[in-house]
């Protein structure tokens, strides 16, 4: 549906975004990152979030993996547990995946690590003391750098779960807490440093690689962990800094050449004490959520540049809107700094794939939130291999306007169609309400709300319906059958908000503009083509409740042959919009 889209965007990119990668290895010259000719690389990234490690609200479950594969146990069984697993770690990520990142424009990959998929728990080792390696996860690195490599696509490792866990934030590391944790346990510290060899001395000479994440979000109050789990409050991070230096320590005994990131504590945002850098090929990074995409918010961030000489970089970002993705992009690309988004995809719409629910899954996770009755083993099994199905792009829903805001909207105030509207005369042309064009707030629609600032998770709400399109005009599902529909509506108008449609008219003529809105009291709007009034404003009386759909003739229009702009402004609000006829 959304594949020319995709195409036009590839080509733009070519243009836009020049990118190869070089056979040499990235690396720190100053603040900056470059290539082997010196040149400086902004890195433009996605990352992999749920592939490697599943974090529960993108399952919409919730706690941290360990929990979820036990609920899956019960259910279903060891072997077929097992048998999802391989199913989830088949169809999540494949080759079109990374073509398709490409193509949109992304030049680096950051892959969140799950150490068991290359260790076992200290726990399970067959012999306390030493470490075994299991073959999985390095299997699948091996795969994905092929990928990588046939798209001139650089790739980040990342360990998002060390072993024991980084952090009180369980969910994003698989933390145990009646199991040691990375901080309380030398074994597993032990474990993350030749983990961290074991991948340096592999992947040493492989260029496709651009750098080491070496711990994601360490969130671990040193001082005072009873009165502040996460570490945000941390003064020293002497023990943060301490396992840094010696995993640096580690690689360098076998790879000489490749980037190595640092994170600070307070998920990736606390350098309190942060000693001198400890090496010469280091990135500084840090994370950036539900906040405000002013100077004053990074400006920790760009003294630190500046201070220490030394890149910084944005490795997690994303959860927000469409509008907040284009703020704060081109705030970090107006000083240089580079960015990974998060993430590619998950059961949630605001990324670039969205994974479709599978009804044998809701009934699992109804039945884990006590919400339906338990499913047979039989029927639980089903439902979650159709979940895995589901995960492969074909099968995913494709959000054009999630990647147009991280990709061209940040650098351009120009709006492009969502979709084709080609007008043709001798029949009822239809543009569905829900398809505005591309652009920035303000400039493709305006909305009232169009992004969360609030410093909290789903803090606010900027499409209140949270379906099909991640920007800021509400949309919902339509509950009532309509034909010429797509089965969604724009919702919770308020009067100031406004969509703009491009469309092509084929033939000159005269033509009839209808509406399909549903209302329980009295509405009106404004209709604007190419920036003439069709009338000063059209009444719209109730048509008997919310989703009670009436047509309404707005008036006859002389159109010539070409591409055209409608504007429709919402006068008074409350309004459901489902289309919009031309015929």
């Amino acid at each position: 549906m959304h594949s020319s889209f995709f195409k036009i965007l590839f080509i733009i990119l070519v243009f836009a975004f020049p990118y190869v990668a070089s056979a040499q290895f990235q690396k720190v010259e100053g603040s900056k990152i470059v290539d082997a000719q010196g040149k400086e690389v902004i890195w433009r990234g996605i990352g992999l979030g749920g592939w490697m490690l599943q974090e529960g609200y993108m399952l919409r479950t919730s706690g941290p993996q360990y929990k979820i594969e036990a609920r899956i146990t019960e259910l279903i069984g060891k072997e077929k547990k097992e048998a999802f697993y391989n199913a989830w770690y088949a169809n999540h990520m494949r080759k079109i995946d990374v073509d398709s990142m490409a193509a949109w424009g992304y030049n680096v990959i950051r892959l969140p690590m799950h150490y068991k998929l290359f260790t076992p728990p200290i726990e399970e080792e067959p012999v306390k003391g030493e470490i075994t390696w299991r073959k999985k996860g390095f299997a699948m690195i091996d795969e994905l750098i092929e990928w990588c490599r046939a798209n001139d696509i650089y790739l980040i490792l990342d360990l998002h779960a060390a072993p024991g866990g980084q952090g009180e934030n369980a969910d994003i590391n698989d933390y145990n807490p009646a199991k040691p944790s990375l901080w309380e346990s030398e074994a597993n510290q032990k474990k993350t440093i030749e983990l961290w060899r074991k991948l340096a001395e592999r992947y040493k000479d492989e260029p496709v690689i651009a750098a080491y994440d070496m711990i994601n979000e360490p969130n671990w109050g040193f001082e005072d962990h009873e009165n502040d789990l996460n570490g945000c409050n941390e003064t020293q991070n002497a023990i943060l800094w301490d396992l840094q230096k010696r995993i640096t320590s580690a690689i360098r005994s076998v790879d000489p050449n490749h980037i190595i990131v640092i994170e600070g504590n307070c998920w990736g945002n606390n350098y309190r004490n942060l000693p001198e850098l400890w090496d010469d090929n280091l990135v500084v990074s840090f994370h950036k959520y539900w906040n405000g995409n002013e100077v004053a918010n990074i400006q920790h961030i760009l003294d630190m540049r500046e201070e220490r000489q030394v890149p910084v970089w944005l490795g997690e970002s994303g959860e927000n809107s469409n509008t907040w993705f284009t703020d704060c992009i081109a705030l970090l690309e107006e000083h240089d700094i580079g960015w990974t988004w998060w993430p590619f995809k998950k059961l949630r719409l605001n990324n670039p794939l969205q994974i479709k629910m599978a009804p044998g899954y809701q009934t699992v996770i109804d039945y884990w939130a006590g919400k339906g009755p338990r499913p047979r083993p039989e029927e639980a099994y089903s439902g979650l291999m159709q979940y895995a199905e589901n995960l492969k792009l074909e099968n995913n829903i494709q959000h054009p306007d999630v990647v147009d805001a991280m990709i061209r909207q940040p650098f351009t105030d120009e709006t492009i169609p969502f979709k084709s509207h080609i007008i043709q005369t001798n029949q009822t042309n239809v543009i569905q309400a829900t398809d505005f064009d591309l652009g920035k707030n303000g400039f493709a629609y305006y909305d009232t709300y169009a992004t969360n600032t609030s410093g909290k998770p789903g803090g606010a709400r900027w499409n209140l319906g949270m379906v099909y399109r991640n920007d800021g005009v509400d949309i919902r599902e339509s509950e009532e059958a309509d034909p010429a529909s797509n089965g969604y509506q724009v919702s919770w108008t308020e009067a100031g908000e406004w969509m703009q449609y491009t469309f092509e008219v084929k033939s000159t003529g005269k033509y009839d503009l209808q509406l399909r809105y549903a209302s329980e009291n009295a509405s009106a709007i404004r209709i604007e083509i190419d920036g003439k009034k069709l009338k000063k404003q059209n009444q719209l009386s109730a048509s008997g409740g919310a989703q009670q759909w009436k047509t309404t003739k707005l008036g006859k229009v002389k159109l010539t042959e070409g591409t055209h702009q409608m504007k429709v402004y919402i006068l008074q609000g409350g309004l459901n919009l489902t289309y919009f006829e031309v015929k």
